[in-house]
This record gives structure tokens, C-alpha cells and sequence, in this order.
């Protein structure tokens, strides 16, 4: 097979044998247009592409990077293990000592088991969740995700609180009619819901801080935070709260958004605009059921785990009824390089990421604010995202109120400029311990020109 340099050429030839040429939709830079580059290296902050070009990495391999790429500590650990062995498909010690980690660090979360992919854990915990309450609805919110799980893949029906209707094709209307989608943050909704059906309701799935519609951290009223709004009015229906932390856990702190807005929460790295925030935690005793995690404890190889409360746990077979299985579950490989991560999330790593994510939301601001690009900044831990519109985006519908155009202009000038951005305008931006302010120089280097480019409508 002849060898290529080009991510032309190499887009080309993946369009032939992958669909669409990616393993992923959003790489495909379908909402922005132009070719995706084909990646063949990276250290620390940055990029190598197949062309030779070198970019300052911004989106971290959707959050997993949180160290940077090919961490030292990381990479010998990985390697280490390797050498012991790629998978056994049976008991290793790796598992044990991550479900140990995590458990240290997630008060909620009792017992876990690991899985590989996000996708795997929420399907898993939906199961749970059923075969504990013998109910079968589940209700989620419309711009959240939670892997491409077909109950989950589901729209909104025609009605506030009517059943869901299909989201893919592929998907059963069946399937879709066993969940129920509501406006994120829409307490009247949930509430309205669970006075007509609470007795069908098995649990309320939300992310513990949304990221996947743009980062909508989770509002507080009356002193209640909408998460601990939700475990109380879920419990009270003898339904549960499962909190997806794929994306958060781990990174909005360390110990993930939980630890922000849990009832030993900091209280802080929350809300909009570009300053501390005021956050949302509270004293009362709440805690989500189940948990979802992925992302940053696998340090960049696939895997996924889910956890919560030792009885729900235990309905997992062999123990319980509930099946589940995965070959490479607890895969060694995967189990070292989370451990490895977690090892190097110390105090002093987070506050680097909490510096870092305050500098460039900063400079992101001063630059949109020069070129009059209408702009909101909203965060959840070190999280944050950026809206292409004046008002604060607390729902689906708000963020796709957003000038699209304008971030597709943006995104391909800072690309152009060497700065590699998620590609679309509903994601959030990463940060590692690797932004140094070397790379965050590099950054605002590019940000007046993208800005301009993206006040040109």
C-alpha cells in the first residue's frame, strides 16, 4: 500500500471504505465545512497533521488529554502494561485499583463497573435503573447526550411532557415512546411530568453540567441547584437520578461536577461571562443514584464505567438479574492509563487547568468584545464553551439560537492560524496541564484575526 501526506488524499480514500470517511460524525467538519486534517502525531499541547502542519490543540481528543498528549507518566504506564500482556479477558489487578480511585473520589458512587465506552455505560445504568423500579420511562433533556443509545437517541414530542418520537432513523417508535424529553432546566416541566406519570418513571438521565449542546452549567433557585432539584423530585416519585459525568468527571473538578454543585460542592467555576462564578453548592444531602463516567479515567484509551449505590449495583449479574458483559471490559491497557491520569490530577494540576481556562475564556472575550462579535462565555469547572450570541444560552433551543456562520468563519481562521477548535458550535473547549503560557500566547497570537473573521457576515 503506497503511503500519503496529504489529509486530502487520505480523506478521499477513507470516504471510499469508511462512511462518510470518519468513525465519528464530527469529524467529518460537517457544520463547518472544508476537509478535516488527518492527525499523525501529538505532544503535550500540540498538533502534528499529514501535511506536515502543527496546530495548538484545543479540544484534548474530546477530553480525555487533560494531561496533554503522550504524557510521560502516562505512556510508560501504558507501556509497562503492555508488556505484561494486551488483554486477558478475565480478573486483573488495573481494575481493581481504578474502581478503587474513583470510588476515594465520588462520594455517590459505592461501587462501579467498568465498560468501554460512555455509550456502554449509560445503556448499562438505564438497565439498572429499570430492573430496580420495574418501571419503564426514562426522561432526559432535550441538548443533552448520552452516547447513541437507541431509548436515548429520541426528540421531543408535540407536547412539554408527551412520549419522544425517533431521533435516528433506525431507532423504534417503540423504543422512543419509553422516554420523554424536557427543556433543560424547565423545573414546571419536570414537575408537570412527574404529577401525571411519576408511577411509570424509572429515572431522570441528565449530564450533571451539559456540554454536548455547548457548556450549559446547571442554574440555581431558590437556593436549590436544578441536579438537586431533580434527585428530589425523582425520589419523592420512587424514581432515580442518573448523573452522566462522561464528559465532566474529573475535569470540572476533582471529583467532577459533583464535587461543584454536590452538597460538599466548592460552590465555584459556574455560570456565564468570564469570572469565578458564583456556583451551586449546598449543604443539603442529595446524591444521584447512578453515575456514567468515561473520558479522562481512561486517559485517552476506550473505556467507559458506570456506579452508584452497592444495592443497585448489586442487581448486576452474576450476582443479580440484570446482564451485562464486555469482553475488553477492565481492559489492563485502558486501566493503567486511567490510573496514571488520575495520579497526575493533583491540587496543583487543577489549579493549571483552572488558570489556563480563565486566561483564554479572557483573551476569547477581548477579542470578541474588540470586533463586536456578539458572544457569551459559560463554564462548568474548567469547562467552558463559547455562544455566538448576546444572551445567556440556558437551553437546546437557546443554543441553537447561536450565528453559526459566524463560529464556521471563526473556526476555519483560528484552524488556519494554527489552532485546532471542536469543530462545531455546539461543543466544549479543553484545556490541559500542557496550556502553557507559551501556547496560550500562541492562541491570542490568532484570536483578534479569527474574530474579525467572524464579525464579517
Amino acid at each position: 500500500m503506497t503511503s500519503t501526506t496529504s489529509s486530502t488524499e487520505l480523506f478521499s480514500r477513507a470516504q471510499q471504505v469508511i462512511p462518510s470517511g470518519v468513525n465519528s460524525p464530527v469529524r467529518a467538519f460537517g457544520s463547518v465545512g472544508g476537509t478535516p486534517p488527518f492527525l499523525t502525531s501529538a505532544k503535550g499541547a500540540l498538533l502534528q497533521d499529514a501535511d506536515g502542519r502543527e496546530y495548538v490543540d484545543l479540544v484534548g481528543s474530546w477530553g480525555p488529554m487533560i494531561l496533554g498528549h503522550a504524557n510521560e507518566q502516562v505512556v510508560e504506564a501504558v507501556r509497562e502494561a503492555a508488556g505484561r500482556g494486551l488483554s486477558f479477558g478475565a480478573p486483573q489487578p488495573g481494575e481493581v485499583s481504578l474502581a478503587e480511585e474513583v470510588v476515594s473520589r465520588i462520594g455517590p458512587v459505592e461501587q462501579l463497573r467498568l465498560v468501554n465506552s460512555g455509550t456502554e455505560a449509560t445503556m448499562s445504568a438505564l438497565r439498572v435503573a429499570r430492573a430496580a423500579t420495574g418501571r419503564d420511562v426514562i426522561v432526559k433533556f432535550a441538548g443533552c447526550y448520552h452516547g447513541h443509545v437507541d431509548a436515548l437517541l429520541a426528540e421531543a414530542g408535540s407536547g412539554v411532557a408527551t412520549f419522544a418520537m425517533p431521533g435516528s432513523a433506525g431507532v423504534t417508535a417503540a423504543t422512543a415512546r419509553d422516554t420523554v424529553v424536557l427543556p433543560y432546566g424547565d423545573r414546571d416541566a419536570v414537575a408537570a411530568l412527574f404529577a401525571e406519570r411519576g408511577g411509570e418513571i424509572a429515572a431522570v438521565i441528565t449530564e450533571a453540567a451539559p456540554a454536548n449542546m455547548g457548556v450549559v452549567p446547571p442554574l440555581e433557585q431558590d437556593g436549590i441547584g436544578f441536579n438537586r432539584f431533580l434527585s428530589e423530585t425523582a425520589h419523592a416519585a420512587g424514581a432515580l437520578l442518573i448523573s452522566d459525568e462522561v464528559l465532566t468527571g474529573f475535569r470540572a473538578s476533582r471529583t467532577g461536577y459533583y464535587g461543584v454543585d454536590g452538597p460538599h460542592g466548592t460552590g465555584t467555576g459556574t455560570g456565564t461571562g468570564t469570572g469565578t462564578g458564583t456556583g451551586t453548592g449546598t449543604d443539603a444531602a442529595w446524591a444521584p443514584d447512578l453515575m456514567t463516567f468515561g473520558k479522562v479515567i481512561g486517559g485517552g484509551l476506550p473505556v467507559g464505567a458506570f456506579g452508584g449505590r452497592k444495592d443497585l449495583m448489586g442487581l448486576l449479574a452474576p450476582a443479580g438479574p440484570v446482564y451485562q458483559a464486555g469482553t475488553l471490559s477492565g481492559n489492563p491497557l485502558a486501566t493503567a492509563a486511567g490510573l496514571a491520569t488520575l495520579a497526575g490530577l493533583d491540587e496543583a494540576a487543577y489549579e493549571t487547568l483552572g488558570s489556563a481556562s480563565r486566561t483564554l475564556q479572557q483573551l476569547v472575550a477581548d477579542a470578541f468584545t474588540t470586533a463586536g462579535v456578539p458572544h457569551v462565555i459559560q463554564r462548568a469547572g474548567t469547562l467552558f464553551s463559547v455562544f455566538f450570541r448576546e444572551q445567556p444560552v440556558e437551553t437546546y433551543e437557546d443554543a441553537k439560537a447561536q450565528d453559526t456562520d459566524a463560529f464556521a468563519r471563526f473556526f476555519h481562521a483560528m484552524l488556519e492560524g494554527g489552532i485546532y477548535l471542536p469543530p462545531s458550535a455546539f461543543e466544549a473547549w479543553f484545556v490541559s496541564t500542557a496550556h502553557t503560557p507559551e501556547m496560550l500566547d500562541r492562541i491570542a497570537e490568532v484570536l483578534p484575526g479569527a474574530a474579525a473573521a467572524a464579525a464579517r457576515g
